[in-house]
């Protein structure tokens, strides 16, 4: 029983040691990307200075310590943290990493997600409608990183290791981002997902209505490129 009481007291130790850290480094790198999404706002809003409708609207907002939004025309990108350490299940490509096969350790990684959302489901707080994750990072005790997403090549999971997160990196991965939600766009839902509705439906404000506006209801979103 003593010797597993210590083993019980070394894991503690060692674990909660180990996930400080890289709770410690994800935070750290996400408020790199929170500087990095205010520049990319100032520089986009200067280059577009005079070419818009004044409607439109580029805009950062900081909404607490694991989330800030970057609203470019009627997309808004959520970046969020997410506050726990996560391991992998055993079917991920990244245990045939050699850097994850040298040190299990390396395999803990904090998350940073990337959401596509329509900007008017916020304005008019529909509540059903529907973002997609376009991508994710992953951070691990040694600030090295990867990153899964649609059309993020910068770092997959067999570079993990190769070099730590820089804010080179964090510009490339927002711009790609960016750039695949404003090329995602907003399809004319079916005809016949739509052709009966309720007096409920009706009778209930549009800005907390039944009816659910995404870019691609009806659209199987696939990892095909994750």
């Amino acid at each position: 029983m003593a010797q597993l009481r210590e083993k019980i007291l070394s894991t503690i130790v060692e674990k909660s040691t180990l996930k400080q850290r890289i709770f410690d480094n994800t935070f750290s790198v996400f408020g790199e990307l929170k500087d990095t999404l205010l520049e990319m706002a100032s520089e986009i809003d200067d280059a577009l200075d005079g070419k818009l409708d004044r409607r439109v609207r580029i805009e950062y907002r900081d909404r607490g310590k694991f989330e800030a939004q970057l609203q470019v025309a009627s997309d808004l990108l959520i970046v969020r943290m997410h506050t726990d350490v996560f391991e992998f299940d055993s079917n991920h490509i990244i245990w045939q990493n050699e850097y994850v096969q040298q040190d299990k350790k390396n395999s803990y990684c904090g998350i940073i997600d990337i959401y596509d959302f329509l900007s008017d489901s916020f304005k008019f707080n529909r509540s059903a409608d529907e973002g997609y994750l376009i991508g994710r990072i992953f951070i691990n005790r040694e600030k090295m990183f990867f990153v899964e997403g649609k059309r993020q090549n910068i770092m997959r999971p067999m570079s993990f290791g190769k070099e730590p997160i820089s804010s080179d990196s964090l510009v490339s991965i927002l711009e790609t981002a960016l750039h695949y939600s404003l090329n995602f766009d907003l399809l004319t839902p079916s005809y016949e997902a739509n052709k009966r509705v309720t007096v409920e439906q009706f009778n209930t404000k549009m800005d907390n209505s039944k009816f659910i506006t995404g870019k691609r209801l009806d659209y199987d979103f696939n990892v095909d490129d994750i």
